[in-house]
């Protein structure tokens, strides 16, 4: 049981990252329905492109982002992964919460 749970804690970890990383997933969280291409990204999230495209490859490489083989390719926040669908709908539930107060 340790084992799987420290699993889980590893990928949360490498998966949320710095505060950069943290900008994409937001970003596509938010916008679960949507794709987005690298430069869209980097505009959304006011990062460099170098840094958006480190960070793809982290989120890919967990499988918490789809990517699009399209010209260009684009990206969207993978749901199908159970992390990722548990960590949006915590989201979900919270980014109402200063509107509702």
């Amino acid at each position: 049981m340790k084992s799987k749970q420290r699993t889980i804690w590893d990928e949360l970890e490498q998966g949320f990252g710095g505060g950069s990383k943290f900008r994409i997933l937001l970003q596509l969280l938010l916008n679960p329905n949507e794709t987005f291409t690298k430069y869209a990204l980097v505009k959304a999230t006011g990062m460099r492109t170098p840094s958006v495209e480190s960070q793809l490859k982290v989120l890919l490489k967990i499988d918490w982002i789809k990517e699009y083989a399209f010209t260009p390719k684009t990206y969207q926040i993978n749901l199908e992964n159970e992390v990722v669908s548990q960590i949006s709908e915590v989201f979900e539930k919270i980014k109402y919460i200063k509107s509702a107060s």
